[in-house]
């Protein structure tokens, strides 16, 4: 089950790295600069990089949630 719910996390990562501009290069901290299509394979391999994005995203959806955002 905790796979499934990990695969369904990743692909809507990928979806919402998908509607970023190709051209627009992202700066992930220590990891270094990198082009959406470049972040979309790490969160399909699963590699530090691609587990980093995830934890991101899902941080920021959780601020929404909460009403941190607005």
């Amino acid at each position: 089950m905790t796979s499934l719910i990990n695969q369904d996390i990743r692909e809507l990562v990928i979806i919402r790295l998908g509607a970023l501009p190709a051209n627009r290069k992202i700066s992930i901290g220590s990891f270094g600069e990198f082009s959406r299509d470049q972040l979309i394979e790490s969160v399909k391999r699963g590699d530090d990089l691609g587990k980093k994005i995830v934890e991101i995203e899902l941080e920021f959806l959780r601020s929404l949630k909460e009403g941190f955002l607005r």
